[in-house]
């Protein structure tokens, strides 16, 4: 091979490495069988918060098309920002034709040991089980039907622009919640650098946080970021300024595909 080209070669496949590239989009899961509820009413105003610690959803970007799962799907929050195609069968509460909707993971359904799982108990383990906010249920089936039964499945997480990070924490506790992601919608590990620094691990907190304990005010800051689901690492180059502050949220130009 010429010399020259095969230089020009390692270049493009070095430059691949570096920021993540994924030649295939992520393809989803195979349909699985499961149940759905519905929480709060037809402003999902109850929906906001939850346990990935999104805060407002609308302002998160995901609206009212969300759902908490069960314990069993949730997994310790490693879940948060993934999506499935929800439809209602065999149910005489199914729209007509069982359309399908898409709902993020935005919350936890805790398990009522107080009741049988199939008796009020729908998220108790090992059961798989869908709480979706009340527009988003209304969409597959009639809300007086209370429980049905769902087909699901994991599907690619279509969001527009790069990744959003919500920061908290103080001079020496960096709070990150990750928002906007796209691709199979997870973090399964995620590090930051300042641009005084090398890259520091940070631990995962729960929902969708991670945190590092060191000194990073005044400084650049960029995040390398693995998908739980596809191992697929990317980099957030200079995703905040260094007049970054605790409270604000700072959008990339990077996102999973």
């Amino acid at each position: 091979m010429d010399q020259n080209l095969y230089g020009k070669c390692l270049v493009i496949i070095s430059m691949m490495a570096m920021i993540g590239t994924s030649m295939a989009a992520y393809a989803g899961t195979p349909w699985r069988t499961a149940s759905a509820t519905f929480y709060g009413d037809e402003t999902a105003s109850a929906t906001m918060g939850g346990a990935c610690g999104y805060g407002n959803l609308w302002n998160s970007g995901y609206g009212v098309a969300t759902t908490a799962l069960s314990t069993a799907l949730f997994n310790d929050g490693y879940a948060c920002g993934q999506c499935f195609q929800v439809r209602c069968v065999s149910s005489p509460n199914c729209y007509y034709g069982s359309p399908a909707t898409v709902v993020t993971a935005t919350n936890i359904c805790p398990p009522n040991y107080g009741q049988a799982s199939n008796n009020g108990g729908w998220c108790n383990p090992p059961r798989v089980h869908f709480d979706l906010a009340k527009p988003a249920f209304m969409k597959i089936a009639s809300w007086k039907a209370g429980i049905v039964p769902v087909s699901y499945r994991r599907v690619a997480c279509r969001r527009s622009g790069g990744i959003r990070f919500k920061f908290e924490g103080n001079g020496y506790w960096l709070l990150v919640y990750v928002m906007n992601v796209g691709g199979a919608g997870d973090i399964k590990t995620m590090a930051v650098k300042g641009s005084r620094t090398g890259w520091i691990n940070m631990s995962h907190n729960w929902g969708a946080s991670y945190q590092a304990f060191s000194s990073l005010y005044g400084q650049t800051l960029s995040f390398r970021l693995t998908s739980y689901t596809t191992r697929q690492t990317i980099y957030a180059w200079n995703a905040a300024p260094a007049s970054w502050s605790a409270g604000k949220t700072y959008q990339s130009k990077a996102n999973f595909y």
